[in-house]
């Protein structure tokens, strides 16, 4: 039996699970991710590991889901928000230090990955998965492999920036802009996102609320925060549309904190056949389905073929 093992490396914890090849899960471990050093780091995953080949008796494959990625072409892994494994050779040195390969991919790809490869979800060829968190993420699956690109980071899809029509919608002179992250204004990761939802409604509605709150009212059929969803989900469509045109992908699967307001399911379908070319379909819509052990399930299902 292959034993496959995926770890989600995380700002604060660490998770290793182990599954079988039907990605049913064995086993799980988590420990608070070091701060102190590149060298505690390397070691927390090389302990993890190494008490999961001693419990089964037997090696495990290893592959990691990582908030950033790893540069194909220099090596040097890109995750700024863990400073002491940023800018390091982590593959290379974890690939040494366990002796067997070491696969590593984008959390949002591995989203995607263990979404696609549920058994309900195989007959979709093209995957997108799309994460509205704290940020806006994405990840392509193509035939059950993920699509990550030249460099590694194919998927940012927040790091698209507000269109004419977006634009036109949030009032063109009034439009609140707002600096990203990544250097950039206007990135659909400020605006799409849970985070983006809760901005948008503060400058457009004039009233700081939670998402929670927000989704509350809305359901309450609290007037101006009906009409706030409503300008939210045609952002949704004008953004996600123009993906769709590019990607024709089969389904679209939603996680994140705000991938829970079911509104989204019923809405944006209808919502989207204006931002289409008019042969296009809309795609099948799903919420995730494994939630927060996606990222350990897909950094296992790398090494599915």
């Amino acid at each position: 039996m292959a034993l496959l093992y995926g770890l989600d490396i995380g700002g604060t914890k660490i998770e290793l699970a182990a599954f079988n090849e039907n990605l049913e899960k064995l086993y799980s471990e988590r420990v608070p991710t070091p701060q102190t050093s590149y060298e505690d780091w390397l070691f927390t995953i090389e302990k993890l590991v190494r008490d999961a080949d001693q419990k089964f008796g037997e090696q495990g494959s290893v592959g990691l889901g990582l908030p950033g990625f790893v540069n194909r072409e220099t090596g040097l892994a890109e995750i700024t928000n863990i400073r002491v494994a940023d800018n390091k050779p982590i593959l290379k040195d974890l690939t040494e230090r366990l002796g067997r390969e070491v696969r590593a991919e984008n959390d949002a790809n591995c989203f995607a990955l263990s979404e696609a490869w549920d058994e309900n979800n195989r007959q979709f060829k093209t995957v997108l998965g799309l994460i509205i968190g704290t940020g806006f993420g994405g990840g392509l699956v193509f035939d059950g492999k993920i699509h990550s690109g030249k460099i590694g980071m194919a998927g940012e899809v927040g790091h698209l920036q507000l269109n004419y029509h977006a634009l036109k919608l949030l009032g063109w002179d009034n439009a609140p802009i707002y600096e990203c992250g990544c250097g950039n204004r206007a990135c659909l990761d400020t605006y799409i996102s849970g985070r983006g939802f809760e901005m948008l409604y503060r400058d457009l509605v004039g009233e700081a609320l939670s998402a929670k709150q927000i989704i509350e009212q809305f359901y309450a059929n609290e007037p101006k925060t009906v009409a706030f969803v409503e300008k939210y989900i045609e952002l949704m469509a004008i953004s996600i549309g123009n993906l769709i045109t590019v990607l024709d992908p089969d389904m679209i699967v939603f996680g994140g904190g705000l991938s829970n307001f079911d509104h989204i399911y019923e809405a944006l379908p209808k919502a989207l056949p204006p931002h289409l070319m008019r042969t296009a379909k809309v795609p099948v819509f799903k919420k995730a389905f494994y939630g927060d052990s996606g990222g350990t399930r897909g950094a296992a299902a790398l090494f599915l073929k």
